[in-house]
């Protein structure tokens, strides 16, 4: 028996919807669009996207007069834009590029420019709204420039100038950031330069100057898809040549802890013997830097989450996964003091962090020196932070730093006057704690640091 359950972002496309089928992710299309799937599926349109696994792939399982539907490919996790480097942001712009170029030349239009459309899978960026490519009118501006400027040039171009912390304003502004902010938030130099002016600047004066237009009075410009393509081919090159220059504490970190090789190397293999005791396939790695110790499981894994506050290291593991082109690791920044929430209408429209890592459920958590950040930097208790892990898989393979640990003495130290107030900061606290959520299956030091690893399962 089929039960629709719509998804709660559906409504936005009059096109169709999203829904699920007993689990099974499913897209119903509505007549309005029978005519432009049908040329898209008749012409090897959406079969070269396929084949260049730039769209993601679908099944049609029947059609009516009433509607069609498809079953696309399962992504088995979906990171949201306010959750990727700025690597994986550059890419997903270059996509939508890509795409939309490849539209013109096809005699199609993308009428939808949201970082929404696209996830990372497989080791890359891949476009999932099927619906979204509309028959391109001769002599038509790109309708989705201006959205295509909101959700990837402007956010790119503010971490650019400012940080990469600019490309988590996508989560306050779903729809986009307005470009008047945008404009607003940039450095007076860049009215200067000419394609900035043109592509923010001057666009948010137009913006400003229209804004009271309720009739629709405004005359739409006349554009030719030669100078369509040429706008297409200068966000390309300006895009591809930005660059993110700020400074973390991931670079040198694994030079900062204490551990020497011998320690660097146990620790490694007791990962290994419990993975692969476990007959592990999927995991997530909270607080995984650059993905190193996942790199090192030796067992074959189908799918590894790694994420982690620092952009510069999520970045860093992004650029290995495509030197490697490993397609079982996916990377993206998130603090675990403040991961991402639900959000949209009715705060369903993109799920949070913790409803998409339950429904994940990787077969083992890695929480590898991560607890001491926790407990010291965020002040989070042992129980709390036990009962947050519960949450994500059956097992957990959690790091503890001892209160001698190098670490934990410099995070004590910066407490000043209420270092004493973290004395709850021990191993046999941290035990009790875990123990009213997990079981203890296995512990093991770390010889020749200050670190302890355990084995829990979820009770």
């Amino acid at each position: 028996m089929t039960t629709k359950a719509i998804h709660s972002s559906s409504f936005r496309d009059p096109s169709g919807y999203v829904f699920t089928d007993n689990g099974v992710i499913k897209r119903v299309i509505n007549p309005i669009y029978f005519e432009h799937y049908y040329r898209l599926k008749s012409s090897g349109f959406f079969n070269t996207l396929f084949k260049n696994e730039l769209l993601v792939k679908h099944e049609e399982l029947s059609a009516s007069d009433d509607e069609i539907i498809i079953q696309p490919e399962f992504i088995p996790f979906i990171t949201y834009p306010y959750e990727w480097c700025f690597n994986q942001y550059k890419e997903a712009a270059l996509l939508t590029l890509k795409l939309q170029k490849f539209c013109l030349e096809n005699g199609f239009s993308l009428k939808d420019a949201s970082a929404f459309n696209i996830v990372f899978h497989n080791g890359k960026a891949i476009f999932i709204d099927t619906l979204s490519f509309e028959f391109y009118q001769e002599n038509t501006p790109w309708r989705a420039y201006k959205q295509f400027i909101t959700h990837f040039l402007g956010p790119l171009v503010l971490a650019h100038f400012h940080g990469s912390e600019m490309l988590k304003l996508s989560s306050n502004f779903i729809d986009g950031i307005p470009v008047k902010t945008i404009a607003s938030l940039l450095p007076f130099k860049t009215k200067l330069n000419p394609f900035l002016y043109s592509n923010i600047h001057l666009l948010a004066k137009f913006e400003e100057k229209h804004s009271t237009d309720y009739k629709g009075e405004t005359k739409v410009a006349s554009l030719s898809k030669k100078g369509q393509l040429n706008i297409i081919e200068s966000l390309y090159s300006y895009i591809k040549k930005l660059e993110l220059k700020e400074a973390s504490e991931w670079g040198e970190y694994y030079e900062k802890t204490n551990y020497s090789d011998t320690a660097f190397q146990l620790k490694s293999t007791i990962i290994n013997k419990w993975i692969t005791t476990l007959n592990t396939k999927t995991v997530i790695d909270v607080g995984g830097n650059d993905g190193t110790f996942v790199r090192r499981i030796t067992a074959p894994l189908q799918q590894a989450l790694v994420c982690d506050i620092d952009n510069n290291a999520v970045d860093y593991n992004y650029k290995q996964i495509k030197q490697n082109k490993e397609r079982f690791i996916t990377p993206f920044v998130l603090d675990v003091l403040n991961p991402s929430a639900a959000i949209g209408f009715n705060n369903q429209e993109r799920q949070s962090f913790i409803e998409r890592v339950s429904a994940f459920h990787p077969d083992v958590t890695l929480a590898l020196a991560v607890i001491h950040h926790m407990s010291l930097s965020g002040n989070v208790p042992f129980s709390a932070s036990a009962k947050f892990f519960r949450a994500f898989s059956n097992y957990l393979i959690i790091e503890f730093p001892k209160r001698e640990d190098s670490w934990v003495q410099r995070l004590l130290k910066s407490k000043g006057e209420f270092e004493s107030y973290f004395d709850f900061y021990n191993q046999v606290n941290f035990e009790s704690a875990f123990s009213l959520y997990f079981e203890l299956i296995e512990k093991q030091p770390i010889e020749k640091s200050e670190r302890v690893m355990y084995l829990f399962k979820v009770k």
